[in-house]
């Protein structure tokens, strides 16, 4: 055994003093098994790498989309090895180049002495250093440079928008395509420079080039020259950037405050941009041009006295003329009349925004929101002008829960959808949910129920939007396990869905398909969906993938073994087109006996000329998303252009993703369709059948209201002064949180006939009554489809605003006492959405009113809120309010009474009256009898809607009791009169 021996020397004499230790090398088998195991490692590491690679090579495939893997792949692999290179090979070589050019005797000065050393000690390993300092730096630009890929994809495919910017006359797509790829080259070029700048700067010093204390020159000429021609690279690249700064003028961002209380939001050039900060950037380039040329003159005059004069002055220059040259136009040209400086510059901010948004052709009418007609046509006109909607999606999911969960392991979207489907003959808004796998419901928790067992949900269930059922909950018209209702055939099996986020094991065993009296049904998978597990390497790639060994020797997984993952809609469409925006809401529609998640998605930039920026997260986000029953559209995506351009399709049975244009005129589209080619199928191929369930997606209609709470104006002036900007509302049910939009089916006033649309309201800035309302046609068949139409209230409309209509409703004493009837018993009252409706002049508000009762987790409809004008009503049906709102009972409707206006004060005897009492006590049996059926397992659900019909009976009792007395008060009052 050979060993090593060394003394450790003395502090004070340096002699060899104390014991010798001896340290014994490794044994030749602890050494080979040293080796071995850093091999393993190794080979562990590259297979947990290629693991990533590999499933995702293979799902990809297993999709039909493995175009986009390897265009993808191959972009980023391109761009990291030929950026990298150019990187490695400008530093290496301006390193060598310093190497090569150091003196070849140095004077043995301190410094020089100093630095020896250093140079001694590297001096066996240099060419490793200069490897590894140069693989360093490739490294990590390459890996910056990939994540450009979209930017070079976007410049080598882009197509032209056919709209040239106001200022220079270039096409929109040079903002949005070309100039990103030219910022870009020109930050690596800045990188590359100062790298390779510092790299020689420090190779020059430590071989004698350049020299800090040393007598005589500071710098050989060899080392002037290099570092002269890099400073001069340095500065002609600045020098381009001035250049392209002209340009970003165009698309800069900012903001001025128009007034005290309101700074706006800015992009593109204002008056000092054009007028002193362009200028300034024009002389700089030439500046920088000729600084450049005074430092690469320097190979010949060998002395940095001009070059270093001439780089004075170029900073110099773009401190005064860059800087305080506009900060004096800003102050004494603009601001004394700021407004009639800016205005040209903000009418071409407003065309700009209005055209990037898709809100150029909205049309603002006025609106008196008082109406000339009688009662009696206004009850009339209520039934025809829109198809108001009981049923509240955002509400109603713990009543679908309850009713048609069936089983625990299945689960319905916090937040239902709205569709349109035809029921009997008619076509009808309708609430649909399908019945997810809710994995946190499995009986028994364990790796083969999680993921061979339990692997999808069953069925969708549908209701009428306008229309309740007896009991107070929905009025089904798809319902039950096995399905049952007026969708007709399809396929029920729900492998991929919103709530599914975990993978599966199909195709080799039995999964439980539904339960009903019968017991559990089985069923074995037959779609082609999925990637196979028969081959060992998939299925280990899948261990390391999921951090799961069983997948190497389970049993359970045989031959046709099939793994489903990526399994929500949006990240399903998120992979394949990763260059759109998804939106957060995809909504599931049977379409040809198949279940599909359709799925809206969005072509954005950030470079439109003119356009103001928004912040796509914050601009969607409402009341629902800030409960988490929504996602948001993409949280932190800055964009000033945006188009619905594609509509997407999820099967939820084989997961199969499809994707058609939808606005043909998109250049951006028309872009990433160069770039993707076959990716994105061509309108002309969506079908009937698809076409009846599409509508305007809500995420786009948020950012557009947004912006129309200022660009709704097109003066200039009015733009400037702000008077005329909005705001979005809270939503009065959730203050501080906005108002979400509503699908509904109504007829504006300059339309003939209903509409699906999405509506919204604006208040005017800092009040809360009513300043305007906004629709659009959402129905993808009409020819009006996306058309944004406004009513616009006068600037002191005495219209109540959504918050104040809910203000009059909690304070009116009447309504109160009716609540706290609802609340007997521990029940809980929740309000359902609040809907506005233009009618004939005057806004009608409907509002559903749901109660919990005690020990119950789901809501019931118990009451409608209508108000119109200052009249409310709030009675058992809509029917019935809208009656006593108008005092006019319909002819072929309500049974309202008619005779009241419904916000009259509540006698202060006619709680305590015999027949109030006599009736709450009713009300209290029929509310016990149905808790009593709801605890029976299974709930006896025919005894329950007995007990809830009895209980509305008894509680219209109380309220007609009421009203009588306070009919019988208000009599003697007149004959005592």
């Amino acid at each position: 055994m050979r060993t090593l021996a060394f003394q450790m020397p003395d502090r004070g004499s340096g002699g060899p003093t104390g014991p010798r230790i001896r340290v014994r090398r490794p044994s030749r088998r602890a050494r080979t098994l040293l080796m071995t195991a850093g091999v393993l490692a190794v080979i562990v590491m590259l297979f947990v790498m290629f693991a990533g690679f590999w499933t995702d090579w293979l799902w990809y495939r297993s999709v039909d989309y493995s175009s986009v893997f390897t265009k993808t792949l191959l972009t980023k692999t391109a761009m990291f090895v030929i950026f990298g290179l150019l990187m490695g090979v400008a530093v290496g070589l301006n390193i060598w180049l310093a190497h090569r050019l150091r003196p070849p005797l140095s004077a043995m000065s301190l410094e020089q002495q100093n630095l020896d050393r250093y140079r001694m000690g590297i001096a066996p390993y240099k060419k490793w250093i200069l490897l590894g300092v140069t693989a360093l730096v490739a490294l990590i630009s390459g890996a910056s440079a990939a994540s450009q890929w979209r930017t070079w994809l976007m410049w080598i495919n882009g197509v032209p928008f056919g709209q040239k910017d106001p200022q220079f006359g270039k096409d929109v797509s040079f903002y949005a395509f070309d100039l990103p790829w030219y910022r870009f080259l020109l930050s690596f070029g800045f990188a590359a420079t100062v790298i390779s700048l510092i790299a020689a700067a420090l190779v020059h010093y430590l071989y004698g080039g350049l020299r800090l204390t040393s007598p005589g020159s500071r710098a050989t000429a060899q080392a002037t020259s290099h570092l002269s021609v890099l400073i001069g690279v340095f500065v002609a690249l600045k020098a381009v950037a001035y250049w392209l700064d002209r340009y970003s003028l165009a698309v800069k961002s900012g903001g001025f405050k128009a007034t005290e209380d309101w700074t706006a939001d800015w992009t593109g050039l204002r008056y000092v941009d054009a007028n002193a900060y362009l200028p300034a950037k024009t002389i700089l380039f030439c500046i920088a041009l000729i600084c450049a040329v005074l430092f690469f003159a320097t190979l010949w005059r060998r002395t940095w006295q001009l070059p270093v004069i001439g780089f004075g002055l170029m900073v110099l220059s773009a401190i005064l003329i860059g800087g305080v040259y506009p900060a004096l136009v800003q102050q004494f040209q603009v601001k004394p009349n700021e407004q009639a400086k800016e205005a040209p510059y903000i009418k071409k901010n407003i065309k700009a925004t209005r055209d990037a948004y898709d809100i150029g052709d909205s049309d603002v009418k006025d609106y008196s929101g008082k109406s000339p007609d009688s009662n009696e046509e206004l009850r009339k006109a209520a039934n025809t002008t829109a198809s108001i909607r009981l049923l509240d999606p955002n509400v109603v999911s713990p009543t679908f829960q309850q009713q048609q969960q069936v089983r625990g392991y299945y689960g319905f979207p916090a937040t239902l959808d709205i569709d349109r489907y035809e029921s009997k003959g008619k076509e009808q808004d309708t609430v649909v949910g399908l019945r997810e796998l809710n994995i946190q419901g499995i009986p028994e928790r364990n790796w083969i129920n999680d993921h061979f067992r339990y692997t999808h949900g069953y069925g969708m269930v549908a209701g009428k939007g306008t229309s309740i059922g007896e009991d107070g909950g929905p009025d089904y018209t798809e319902r039950d396990l096995p399905p049952k209702g007026e969708l007709g055939k399809y396929q029920p099996r729900i492998y991929y869905g919103e709530k599914t986020s975990q993978y599966s094991i199909v195709g080799s065993g039995k999964e439980i398909d539904y339960a009903d009296d019968k017991g559990e049904k089985t069923y074995t998978y037959k779609g082609k969906s999925g990637v196979n597990l028969a081959n060992p390497l998939n299925r280990a790639a899948y261990a390391v993938t999921f951090s799961e060994p069983q997948f190497l020797y389970s049993g359970a997984i045989g031959e046709g073994s099939r793994i489903l993952y990526n399994r929500t809609p949006k990240e399903r469409v998120e992979a394949v087109a990763p260059w759109l925006t998804i939106d957060g809401d995809p909504y599931p529609a049977v379409v040809k006996g198949k279940v599909k998640w359709i799925v809206d998605a969005y072509t954005t930039t950030n470079g439109y000329p003119y356009a103001s920026r928004t912040t796509l997260g914050d601009t969607t986000s409402d009341s629902l998303t800030q409960d988490g029953q929504r996602s948001v559209i993409a949280q932190e995506n800055h964009v000033n252009y945006i188009r619905n351009s594609v509509k997407a399709t999820v099967d939820a049975y084989d997961g199969s993703v499809e994707m058609y244009t939808w606005d043909e005129k998109d250049p951006v589209l028309k872009t990433w369709k160069k770039a993707f080619p076959g990716t994105v199928k061509a309108k002309s191929e969506i079908s009937d059948e698809l076409m009846d369930h599409l509508r305007y997606p809500q995420d786009l209609f948020k950012v557009q209201r947004e912006l129309l709470t200022r660009y709704h104006v097109t003066s200039p002036t009015q733009f400037y002064s702000g008077s005329e900007r909005w705001q979005v509302p809270d939503d009065p049910t959730n203050r501080g949180n906005s108002v979400p939009p509503y699908y509904l089916s109504l007829q504006m006033p300059d339309q003939k006939a209903q509409k699906f649309s999405l509506t919204t309201t604006f208040e005017p800035n800092r009040r809360e009554n009513l300043g305007a309302y906004m629709a659009v046609v959402a129905d993808a068949r009409s020819s009006d489809y996306g058309k944004i139409r406004m009513l616009k209230l006068p600037p002191n409309s005495p219209v109540y605003g959504p918050s104040q209509v809910q203000s009059q409703f909690n304070s009116n004493a009447t309504i109160a006492d009716k609540i706290n009837i609802l609340k007997r018993g521990d029940s809980e009252v929740e309000y359902g959405n609040q809907l506005t409706v233009p009618l004939r002049g005057g806004l009608l508000y409907v509002e559903p009113v749901y109660v919990r009762g005690a020990g119950s987790d789901f809501p019931l409809l118990r009451k409608v809120l209508v108000t119109y004008g200052k009249k409310t009503a709030f009675e058992d049906t809509l029917g019935q309010a809208l009656d006593k709102v108008f005092g006019v009972k319909d002819d072929g409707g309500g049974d309202g009474d008619g005779d009241s206006d419904g916000d009259t004060e509540q006698p202060p005897d006619s709680p305590g009256s015999p027949s109030v009492d006599a009736a709450l006590k009713e009300a209290q049996g029929a509310f016990d009898r149905s808790q009593k059926a709801l605890s029976k397992n299974p709930p006896d659900w025919d005894a329950y809607g007995k007990a809830q019909k009895d209980l509305r009976a008894a509680l219209k009792k109380a309220a007609d009791a009421e009203q009588k007395a306070a009919d019988d008060q208000k009599g003697n009052s007149e004959k005592n009169d």
